[in-house]
C-alpha cells in the first residue's frame, strides 16, 4: 500500500476504508471484509456511532496494531471544552478498544475549537494520538489555526471529488504542511458520476471502472482517500487501483469536470452552521 508521509514523520496509508453512514450493525462486518481485503486505514467518528464496531472489528481481525491506522473524530463539544475534548478523546478510546489513535480530528470548524486544539496538542504530545488534523475547515479557519497554535494540523479532511476538486487549496496546504484528504470521493454518486461519459471512457481505456477511476485520479494527486462500501466485491475493487495509471490527458479530462459546487451542503451556509452547532452526541 502506498503511503503519505504526515508533518511530524507518521506514515499514513493513502487509501483506506470509511464507515460514515454504515449502521452500527452492518458496521463490524463490513470493516472486517475491508480488513481481508487487504486495508489498514480505518476512517470513524464519534458522530458516526459506530466506534465500538470498528473496535470490535479490529480486534476480531487478529491484526496486529501496528499494522492498522486508525482515524476517529471528535464532535464539537460544549465549554470547557478542553477538559470536554480530553473526556470525549477517552470515551473513543474506550469503545475503539485501543490504547492510542492515530489520527484524531476536529469534525467540524465550529464551537471553541481553540479549546479543542488546545487540548488535542497536549493529546498528540502524551503520544495517545500518534497525529491530530481537522476536517471540513476552509482556508481561512486552518491558516488561523496554524499561525495562531503550536502544532500544525498534519491533515483536513475535506469534500472532494471530481467536482468539487480543491486543486488550490491542495497546493495551500502542500505549502503549509497539511495533507489533504477526502471525503465523499464518489460525490455519493451525484450529478451523475457513476455514468459520467469522461470517466467511464477512461475506465474503458484501462479495463478499470468508473470507481476505480476516480480512486486513481485522487491517489495520482497526492489525496488521501476512504471510499466506503459495504459490499466486498466493491471492497475489493476499491483497493485495487494500484496496477494502473492514469495519463496526463486523462488527468487533463478530469480536471475539466470541476464545477466548485459542493454536491452536499455548504459550511458557511447560515442553516448549516445552527443545525450542526447545536447538534450534541448523547
Amino acid at each position: 500500500m502506498k503511503t503519505v508521509t504526515l508533518n511530524n514523520g507518521v506514515e499514513m496509508p493513502i487509501l483506506g476504508f470509511g464507515v460514515y453512514q454504515v449502521e452500527a450493525d452492518q458496521t463490524q462486518q463490513a470493516v472486517e471484509a475491508a480488513l481481508a481485503a487487504g486495508y489498514r486505514q480505518l476512517d470513524t467518528a464519534a458522530a458516526y456511532g459506530n466506534e465500538e464496531a470498528v473496535g470490535a472489528a479490529i480486534k476480531a481481525s487478529g491484526i496486529a496494531r501496528e499494522e492498522l491506522f486508525v482515524t476517529t473524530k471528535l464532535w464539537i463539544q460544549d465549554a470547557p471544552a478542553e477538559e470536554n475534548t480530553t473526556r470525549a478523546f477517552e470515551d473513543s478510546l474506550g469503545k475503539l478498544g485501543l490504547e492510542h489513535i492515530d489520527l484524531y480530528l476536529i469534525h467540524q470548524p465550529f464551537g471553541d475549537y481553540y479549546g479543542q486544539w488546545r487540548a488535542m496538542e497536549k493529546i498528540n504530545i502524551e503520544g495517545r494520538a500518534r497525529a491530530i488534523g481537522v476536517s471540513n475547515f476552509a482556508p481561512d479557519q486552518l491558516l488561523d489555526l496554524i499561525i495562531n497554535n503550536e502544532i500544525v494540523p498534519a491533515v483536513n479532511q475535506i469534500e472532494t471529488h471530481p467536482f468539487r476538486q480543491n486543486t488550490d487549496y491542495q497546493e495551500l496546504m502542500k505549502q503549509e504542511g497539511v495533507q489533504i484528504e477526502s471525503w465523499g470521493p464518489f460525490a455519493e454518486g451525484k450529478n451523475g458520476l457513476f455514468t459520467n461519459e469522461v470517466l467511464a471512457g477512461i475506465g474503458v481505456a484501462h479495463g478499470k471502472s468508473v470507481a476505480q477511476v476516480v480512486l486513481r485520479w485522487m491517489i495520482q494527486r497526492g489525496v488521501v482517500v476512504i471510499p466506503k462500501s459495504v459490499n466486498p466485491d466493491r471492497m475489493a475493487q476499491n483497493i485495487d487501483v494500484f496496477d494502473f495509471e492514469l495519463t496526463d490527458e486523462q488527468m487533463t479530462r478530469i480536471a475539466e469536470l470541476h464545477t466548485g459546487q459542493s454536491q452536499f451542503f455548504d459550511h458557511a451556509d447560515p442553516d448549516m452552521v445552527r443545525f450542526l452547532s447545536a447538534r450534541r452526541l448523547d
